[in-house]
């Protein structure tokens, strides 16, 4: 009998390190389930984004197998690689938009080099600004136009272009503001549902809990915890208490810290 919630993603035994450096990925496991968004978090310096990008094929690891759709895609070469690719969406940590070049130019760039019709294109980028909540007059704008917020809506435009089935958001929220953090976190989980995306994020904003569906700690180069997003305040594991909580000075204790009597 096939399991009734099947996993889009599944990491095994994942291996990598630069040079003779430190494992930044050290038997790393983690199932990421389907339709679902999975934020994971750790403190700087853990391989956060690494991860994402050997997820995505950007970076081989030393050893271990992902599994996509059921498919080790670290066994995957030439046109079977590329069509692999073709499944993911990339919103990087700055939205990464050329600033010579319009919102219709950085969000339809591909269609446009490949020498598709340029009409045809821009109804493409209409349909996917519409969908990041992106007025129409937006189309013609430059980057240095935008607020933080809509650099951030026009870079996931962009990575929609290509109707990805998994999107990898690596810090969608860095330089931006409560408030506009606040709207991004809203418009992945819109993403999520309109279009019943898998989505991992890294994030260090615990605003985000409200916002995904699983919460998974990266340390020392393994996952150590996966919580219920809806539940994470009320966690007991050690390693997510004291990170979200900000009491993590060094390394974490596997036990929760004692509350301080209050006054």
């Amino acid at each position: 009998m096939a399991n009734k919630i099947q996993n889009k993603i599944q990491i095994v035994g994942l291996k990598k390190r630069f040079g003779e450096g430190r494992w930044i990925s050290n038997d790393l496991n983690l199932d990421i389930q389907t339709g679902k968004t999975t934020c994971i978090i750790g403190q700087s310096g853990e391989g956060k984004s690494v991860l994402l990008k050997q997820v995505i094929g950007l970076i081989i690891p030393d050893a271990g197998s992902i599994f996509v759709d059921g498919v080790d895609i670290v066994t995957l070469t030439g046109s079977a690689r590329e069509d692999n690719f073709k499944k993911f969406g990339y919103v990087f940590q700055f939205a990464a938009l050329l600033d010579s070049l319009t919102v219709f130019e950085n969000v339809g760039i591909v269609d446009l080099e490949n020498g598709l019709d340029p009409a045809t294109v821009r109804a493409k980028v209409l349909e996917k600004l519409s969908l990041v909540n992106l007025a129409e007059d937006t189309i013609d704008k430059y980057p240095s136009e935008l607020s933080g917020g809509m650099k951030k809506r026009v870079g996931l435009a962009r990575t929609l272009m290509g109707n990805p089935e998994i999107i990898l958001y690596d810090e969608p929220t860095t330089g931006l503001d409560p408030i506009t953090s606040g709207v991004v976190h809203e418009l992945i989980a819109d993403m999520q549902k309109k279009l019943k995306l898998t989505s991992v994020v890294i994030s260090h904003d615990v605003e985000i809990f409200k916002y995904v569906d699983v919460v998974a700690l990266l340390y020392q180069g393994k996952i150590v915890s996966v919580v219920d997003a809806a539940t994470i305040w009320e966690s007991k594991d050690p390693f997510v208490y004291q990170f979200i909580r900000g009491l993590v000075e060094g390394p974490i204790h596997q036990e929760i810290p004692e509350e301080k009597n209050k006054m």
